[in-house]
C-alpha cells in the first residue's frame, strides 16, 4: 500500500512541475533592422539633353554676277579656301571689249561736253545744250564704270575662308548672272553652330522651376557625339529664337562650339547636355528606396523618430545617375529606408542598423 501510494506521488510532483514551466513567458522576437539614409537638401546642378543637328557658321554659295563662258576652274574640292582666292575664271574677251568701247565713248563726250562749256561763256550755245553735255558725260562715266565691275566679275573669288564642296560646273560651261544652281558652296566648319529645337512645354516647365542661373557657368553647354561619347570641346550658348515653329511647337535654342580638327560636320546629329540652373535645395534618394503602389504611384518608407515605419508618397522630377530627385513627399531630416523594406510593414516597430 505504501508503494502504490508512493507511486501516485511521482506522478503528481512531474505533472506539476510540467505546469510550472509552462507559465514561463515566451521570447521576444527581435526588431526587424533595417538601413536607412537621412534627407539631407543639397546644391545640385540641373541639365537637360536635347538632340541638335551641326551647321556650319557661315554659309557662301558661289554663283556668277555676269553671264559667260566659263574658262576654268581654279581651285580643289573639297580643300580649304581663303578670302579673296580665286575660284573660277569666265571668259573675259566679250567684256573687255564692251570696257574698251565704254572708255572710247567716254572720251568723246568728254570733250564734246568741255567745248560746250567753253562756249556757254560766251553765249554761243544755250544753257539746256551744256546741261544735256554735262548729262551725257555722267552717263559715260557710270557706264565705264559698270564694264569696268562687269570684267571684274569675270574673275569669281571666295567671299569668305572655309571648305569648297563639290563643283556643279566644268570647263566650258556657260553661265548666267546670278542662276539658282551655285558653282559651289563654301562652308566655315571652325567654329560651327548647334542648333536645338525644345519644346514649348519643356520651356514653360523650366521658366516655372525656382532655380538659381546666377553664375555656375550657364552659358556652357556639353555635347554628345552620334557614338556616345563626349566631344572634348565645350560650347556656348548664345539665344533661344523669339518665335515658335507652329508646326512643331518649338522654339530653337542656337549653342557655338570650337571645331579645330573638323570632327563636327554640316548636318550630323549631337545631343547636347544644357543647363537648366541650380536647385539649391535638391533632394536625392537611391532608386531602390523607391516602390510603387498598385496604381503606380511612387512611394518611401521611412522611419520616424519613435522608430515606426510610415509611408510617404512622392513626386519624382527624373533620373540623377542612380538616384532619384524628389520635388514633394520628403523633408530634411527624415530617414529613409534603403535596405530592409522586406521586413519593414508601415506601423512596425523597426531598428535602424548603425
Amino acid at each position: 500500500m505504501i508503494k502504490r501510494n508512493s507511486f501516485w506521488y511521482v506522478v503528481i510532483g512531474l505533472i506539476a512541475a510540467g505546469c510550472s514551466g509552462g507559465n514561463k513567458p515566451a521570447a521576444t522576437p527581435p526588431l526587424p533592422e533595417v538601413a536607412v539614409v537621412t534627407v539631407t537638401p543639397q546644391p545640385l546642378v540641373l541639365t537637360t539633353e536635347l538632340p541638335g543637328r551641326i551647321s556650319p557658321y557661315l554659309v557662301a554659295e558661289i554663283r556668277p554676277q555676269v553671264n559667260g563662258l566659263i574658262q576654268k576652274r581654279l581651285f580643289t574640292e573639297g580643300a580649304d579656301v581663303q578670302v579673296g582666292q580665286e575660284l573660277y575664271q569666265i571668259d573675259p574677251a566679250p567684256l573687255q571689249a564692251l570696257f574698251d568701247k565704254a572708255k572710247a565713248n567716254l572720251t568723246s563726250i568728254r570733250l564734246r561736253a568741255e567745248r560746250i562749256q567753253s562756249a556757254l561763256g560766251s553765249k554761243a550755245v544755250s544753257q539746256q545744250d551744256f546741261d544735256d553735255a554735262d548729262a551725257a558725260l555722267k552717263q559715260a562715266v557710270a557706264d565705264l564704270e559698270t564694264a569696268r565691275l562687269n570684267l571684274a566679275y569675270t574673275k569669281i573669288t571666295a567671299p569668305i575662308a572655309g571648305r569648297i564642296g563639290k563643283s556643279s560646273v566644268t570647263d566650258g560651261a556657260i553661265v548666267t548672272a546670278y542662276q539658282l544652281t551655285p558653282l559651289a558652296t563654301i562652308q566655315q566648319l571652325d567654329p560651327v553652330y548647334v542648333d536645338v529645337p525644345q519644346s514649348t512645354s519643356e520651356l514653360l516647365r523650366l521658366q516655372r522651376a525656382q532655380l538659381n542661373r546666377a553664375g555656375h557657368n550657364q552659358n556652357v553647354v556639353q555635347l554628345i557625339l552620334e557614338d556616345g561619347t563626349k566631344y572634348p570641346e565645350e560650347g556656348t550658348f548664345q539665344f533661344r529664337d523669339v518665335s515658335v515653329d507652329p508646326t512643331t511647337a518649338t522654339v530653337t535654342l542656337r549653342m557655338i562650339f570650337p571645331n579645330p580638327h573638323g570632327v563636327l560636320l554640316p548636318g550630323m546629329f549631337v545631343r547636347t547636355a544644357v543647363k537648366e540652373g541650380v536647385n539649391d535645395t535638391a533632394i536625392l534618394i537611391p532608386q531602390p528606396a523607391v516602390t510603387r503602389d498598385p496604381k503606380g504611384n511612387p512611394l518611401v518608407l521611412i522611419v520616424n523618430a519613435a522608430g515606426i515605419v510610415e509611408v510617404r508618397m512622392l513626386t519624382l522630377d527624373r533620373a540623377i545617375g542612380d538616384k532619384w530627385l524628389v520635388t514633394g513627399g520628403l523633408a530634411a531630416g527624415e530617414r529613409v529606408i534603403v535596405e530592409g523594406l522586406q521586413k519593414a510593414r508601415p506601423g512596425t516597430t523597426v531598428k535602424v542598423a548603425q
